[in-house]
């Protein structure tokens, strides 16, 4: 069990999500549970990344779209640069998830192989 993970009743909770027993990282769907895990980490980012881009192109819009005083044009671009950090840090995210991801697919993929590969040499 992970240093996130505690026991209630029955119900082992990681972080925010509650898993039941044996179905975690120890128990039997593990793999499936993990695969999950990898493709809605990255679909949550991706939505992440999607409204933090729609409100860039507001602060943008507004930026440019009207006469400001020079303290609400300071404002907007200091949310500007916060917003584009925040849009870097995801694609950053985003992009190592994805090639974990694509290591994970990889290793399953030759695991499978060579399995197969044993059970037609013991088959014949």
């Amino acid at each position: 069990m992970s240093k996130n993970t505690r026991q209630k009743g029955g119900i082992a909770t990681e972080g925010h999500h509650q898993i039941p027993k044996g179905q975690g990282a120890e128990g039997g769907a593990s793999w499936r549970s993990s695969a999950s895990g990898w493709a809605l980490k990255i679909d949550g980012l991706e939505e992440k990344l999607s409204q933090c881009q729609r409100a860039l192109e507001a602060v943008n819009s507004r930026l440019h779209g009207a006469e400001l005083s020079p303290e609400a044009r300071r404002s907007l671009e200091r949310e500007k640069n916060s917003l584009m950090n925040k849009a870097s840090n995801y694609e950053k995210e985003l992009k190592l998830l994805r090639q974990e991801n694509r290591k994970n697919m990889l290793l399953s993929v030759a695991i499978f192989v060579l399995l197969s590969l044993v059970y037609t040499y013991w088959t014949m």
